[in-house]
């Protein structure tokens, strides 16, 4: 049999198992966490064949799947996490970009890609690079190493937060805190929140999108720094998941609905973990290299360890 019949039929046996796993990650017996790890798997040992098409989906089902799990939240919950999260978010965000670029020059990795993988890390993950690299003037190799590095470490998170929080007996207040400072990327943190509890989601869910919020502002500053004029993407969908909240709490009469909409939101997380991890290839890992991984993973143990000793001293809380 000739190469390209053997590439052929490799490739169809990729998109068979790949359509399989995304079957089974909306299926009951599917959890975020092993979504995630079904993902890493099939992307890692056979790469995703519809890749541009998984970039397409995820972000489109990621903003819908949060609205619809805004429909299971209580709106004095919503607001208070919002309010107090606010101050800590603000904190989180200026120490996580002074030490990243500190370690980015100590470990003599490129500028923009430096201020990327910081940015990714005190804000939200890929949605913060995907906004800001542009605006910052990144080309396609800066970009792809920071998605990347944000995209490794993502994964690690969600497969090991719940583990370490319930090791340490954090209480589901206190995870959902510790979830949306540490975790990336808004889909990890809902993730692995939602494998610790109801109220460590609702906390991690509100606080994380707080955080989200911070893109604008750090569009707008590095778009003056840079004297770009380019258009600045606004997150709107954060306004839906709020708007859900509202209604949730104040229209009793759609309970059965708003239930529903919920359980799609929960579905529609599991199959964008399943996305996100299957965009994880091979040459993702060769893509990086070791010096932005480094700055990423030694940001990323400080922002970590730093919130959960802030938490668990009762510096913060909610």
């Amino acid at each position: 049999m000739s190469s390209s019949h053997l590439s052929v039929g490799n490739q169809n046996s990729a998109s068979i198992l790949f359509l399989a796993g995304m079957l089974f990650s909306l299926s009951p017996w599917a959890s975020p966490p092993l979504a995630l790890a079904l993902g890493l798997v099939l992307g890692i040992a056979f790469s995703n064949p519809f890749r541009r098409e998984t970039k397409r989906i995820t972000t489109m089902l990621l903003q819908a799947s949060v609205v619809g799990l805004g429909f299971g939240m209580n709106l004095h919950q919503v607001l208070k996490a919002g309010r107090s999260g606010f101050v800590y978010t603000a904190l989180g965000i200026c120490f996580a970009l002074g030490l990243g670029m500190t370690l980015a020059r100590a470990l003599k990795v490129k500028p923009t890609a430096g201020f990327l993988i910081s940015t990714g890390t005190a804000i939200c993950g890929g949605s913060a690079i995907a906004a800001v690299g542009p605006v910052a003037g990144a080309n396609e190799e800066e970009m792809s190493v920071a998605l990347g590095t944000v995209f490794i470490l993502n994964s690690i998170a969600l497969l090991t937060f719940p583990w370490i929080g319930a090791a340490l007996h954090l209480s589901q207040t206190q995870f959902g805190l510790w979830a949306a400072l540490a975790i990336h990327d808004t889909s990890s943190v809902v993730g692995a929140a939602a494998k610790y509890g109801a109220l460590a989601l609702a906390v991690g869910t509100t606080v994380k999108l707080a955080r989200a919020l911070w893109i604008v502002p750090m569009c707008m500053a590095t778009a003056a720094v840079k004297r770009s004029r380019l258009r600045i993407q606004w997150p709107w969908f954060i306004a839906l998941f709020v708007l859900a909240a509202v209604a949730n709490s104040l229209l009793p009469a759609g309970a059965v609905m708003f239930h529903g909409c919920y359980r799609l939101g929960v579905i529609g997380l599991t199959a964008t973990l399943y996305l996100i991890g299957s965009s994880v290839s091979r040459d993702t890992l060769k893509t990086v290299g070791a010096r932005p991984l480094l700055q990423g993973v030694l940001l990323w143990m400080a922002v970590a360890v730093t919130s959960i000793l802030v938490i668990r001293f009762g510096v913060i809380g909610l």
